[in-house]
């Protein structure tokens, strides 16, 4: 039986039924999940139970995998596998983290609106997140389609944007809420480094904004011009009609483009419900720049 596909809305994001994800896919099904996370951009499958192992192999199908940042420390235990990334609020025993736990405060980044790994001169292609445990209230995930963001913007504005580059870390974004807790090795890893305001995807050819939380300066531009200019893009961008709000269902995985789509997750009441989550992420063919073929020196 073929997959099937559900639309949430004409253009932005789509449930997938019909599908056993702890099974090797063919390579029929491969082709349809592309084509549809190219329409769609955020794509849901529910009731998906699998290994871990399982789970990587399905996002493997799109390209490389990343590494969790959560490996630059030495002084931390890991809970999952280092191509995985702990997105939940548990410790390496599966014990609520406590509340002023160094990963809980660093977690809370995730509420702001992000894009997944920006902050790495080679950034993300797309992230592939199942909910294992998940709170009874709270703790949707909220989407922003950014590729209808660009296309609803004025044309001068479009103007403006045309061949700036931003400047992304980690360390900008958990600096918003006063978290500065990173060892030199961190620092290193989290230095800015140049990504694309608008970028052209290559698949659907479609423009897009790129915006993340993790973005602070702009290149040739004042800081204060350009914390502006940013806050304004992610306000314009996160208007309720580019929205997708995802509720969550056990065992539901959720994959979005990382290319044209922002997300957050939303709050929950974390020192008393277990949000176990677990998150793979593949890495894009190019740095941004580069494929939209800027040079850009360094800051």
């Amino acid at each position: 039986m073929a997959i099937s596909i559900h639309a949430v809305t004409p253009s932005f994001a789509a449930e997938i039924g019909d599908v056993d994800l702890g099974r090797p896919l063919s390579a029929t099904d491969v082709a349809a999940v592309k084509a549809a996370f190219t329409q769609y951009a955020v794509l849901v499958f529910p009731d998906q139970t699998f290994s871990d192992e399982s789970h990587l192999d399905f996002a493997r199908h799109f390209g490389p995998l990343e590494t969790s940042v959560f490996k630059l420390r030495t002084d931390h235990k890991m809970r999952l596998p280092e191509q995985m990334a702990d997105v939940g609020n548990l410790d390496a025993d599966n014990n609520i983290l406590a509340e002023n736990d160094r990963i809980r405060l660093y977690q809370l980044g995730n509420r702001l609106w992000h894009t997944d790994s920006s902050f790495k001169r080679l950034p993300a292609y797309c992230s592939i997140l199942h909910g294992r445990s998940i709170p009874p209230i709270g703790g949707h995930t909220e989407f922003a389609d950014l590729r209808a963001a660009y296309d609803a913007l004025p044309d001068r504005m479009k103007r403006r944007l045309e061949g700036l580059v931003a400047w992304h870390s980690l360390m900008t974004s958990r600096a918003k809420l006063g978290f500065s807790d990173f060892d030199e090795a961190e620092k290193t890893a989290f230095e800015p480094v140049p990504q694309v305001l608008v970028r052209r995807l290559q698949d659907s050819g479609r423009i897009s904004l790129y915006l993340a939380s993790h973005a602070g300066t702009i290149s040739g531009m004042p800081r204060a011009d350009a914390e502006a200019l940013l806050k304004e893009l992610i306000e314009r961008a996160t208007q309720r009609q580019f929205v997708y709000s995802h509720r969550w269902r056990i065992n539901d995985l959720v994959m979005w483009d990382d290319r044209c789509t922002m997300h957050r997750g939303m709050d929950f009441d974390d020192q008393r419900y277990k949000r176990d989550m677990r998150r793979a992420t593949v890495s894009d063919v190019a740095p941004t720049c580069e494929q939209m073929g800027l040079a850009v020196a360094a800051e």
